[in-house]
């Protein structure tokens, strides 16, 4: 909307019911926000109580359709709100079907709007960048203005109501709870959530008529996205890519340094004759065996120029040039921080009791097998990216409708 007619201008248009947020049509203004999930979640092996995951989810305010959603055991992050705006803009058809989910979940789409609060992350230069690159409207919730939030709130609130019908669920009031011991009654892993969380909100959630409606979320979808456009990205690896977390840094003649690691591609040799050779850096925290230089011509994808490195979490890294400083180490080299990430794992793996910290640090890990960086598909053949259409440069993809239905660090 106010790509196409002007900010002010778009703001009386959805700020027009007096205390409330209106939008004319489907993506025309979607709300995003975290909430620490009142339900702990289990350790896939050992099944022992890891804690309660944060829940980043973002809701459609003219069919209140839930876009997307992502579960983490990490607090609220930039990382969040890009898997969490990845899964939303996508067709999540592939992605039912990894599950075993038969139901369908039609809202997907890059919106015209995005309403947040005023965390770190909203504020990010990566995620204002980004913004900007595929022309999203950013508006962050002024002080005193509860309506600009109040969609996703009582989303939030209808889910964890569903939630506390779960096995270790968490209740607000401690009366409410009774002797119940939550992490003790706890039997879901995190995946399982997820699973759970879809079936709820496409099964249920979609499904029921909502009072400001007087419909269902999914029949308003189906009806109001005949009249629009929807746009979703060309290449849904390069959206995600886009909204990282990122760096700049200056291009050595033995390559790019990023925390401490020294990265290399071949493709970097056509670089260092430019005038400027500060490139930014877009980095996963979940697995820092790749990084992806940004570049006119588009991605480099750089890897550390010792092949031999083990793939390492940013918390991993972190915490191991925690343990260095608290030995007294003024310097820090790769060489060192890779061997105190490798003692610092040993112990983790032999540790005969875990404390819950632990299995935490287990489940970071877990990330670090080799999967495909978007998990969108039910088989390794099917592809993880939509190809951007021939001859056209443009990061949109037109969709017809449906007829039916920063992370930040000191080096």
């Amino acid at each position: 909307m106010a790509r196409r007619e002007g900010k002010d201008k778009a703001e009386r248009r959805h700020l027009a019911t007096p205390g409330g947020l209106t939008a004319d049509s489907p993506l025309d203004i979607v709300q995003i926000d975290h909430t620490k999930a009142d339900v702990t979640v289990v350790d896939p092996v050992t099944r022992r109580p890891l804690g309660r995951p944060t829940l980043t989810v973002a809701i459609d305010v003219n069919t209140r359709m839930v876009l997307g959603f992502h579960l983490s055991l990490e607090p609220p992050s930039l990382l969040a709100v890009a898997l969490c705006l990845t899964h939303a803009v996508m067709d999540k058809s592939h992605w039912l079907t990894a599950r075993g989910i038969n139901t369908e979940w039609a809202a997907q789409g890059i919106p015209n709007a995005i309403y947040v609060d005023n965390g770190a992350e909203f504020h990010a230069r990566a995620f204002e960048r980004a913004c900007s690159e595929y022309q999203i409207d950013l508006r962050h919730r002024p002080p005193g203005t509860p309506r600009y939030g109040g969609h996703i709130e009582r989303l939030i609130g209808t889910m964890m109501g569903a939630i506390h019908l779960l096995p270790g669920s968490h209740f607000s009031n401690i009366f409410e709870r009774g002797d119940l011991d939550a992490e003790a009654e706890a039997v879901m892993t995190l995946r399982e959530l997820e699973t759970w969380l879809a079936l709820e909100i496409t099964g249920s959630y979609h499904a029921r008529v909502h009072s400001a409606l007087e419909t269902t979320p999914a029949a308003a979808w189906a009806a109001r996205t005949n009249e629009v456009q929807v746009q979703i990205p060309a290449d849904l690896r390069q959206f995600l890519v886009d909204f990282l977390p990122s760096e700049l840094r200056v291009l050595q003649r033995d390559g790019l340094h990023l925390f401490h690691i020294r990265y290399w591609a071949d493709e970097l040799r056509w670089l260092m004759g430019r005038e400027s050779r500060k490139f930014t850096l877009k980095y996963d925290p979940r697995d820092l065996s790749r990084i992806f230089v940004l570049t006119e011509n588009g991605i480099i994808e750089a890897r550390p120029a010792d092949l031999t490195r083990p793939a390492v979490t940013l918390w991993e890294h972190r915490a191991a040039r925690r343990a260095m400083r608290e030995a007294g180490r003024r310097s820090v080299d790769e060489e060192l921080i890779f061997r105190t990430i490798e003692a610092q794992r040993d112990l983790v793996d032999s540790a005969e009791r875990q404390t819950k910290a632990i299995r935490r640090h287990q489940a970071r890990r877990a990330h670090l097998v080799p999967l495909p960086m978007i998990d969108v598909t039910p088989d390794a053949d099917a592809p993880d990216a939509l190809p951007a259409p021939e001859g056209t440069g443009s990061p949109f993809l037109s969709h017809p409708g449906f007829k039916v239905e920063e992370w930040y660090d000191d080096d």
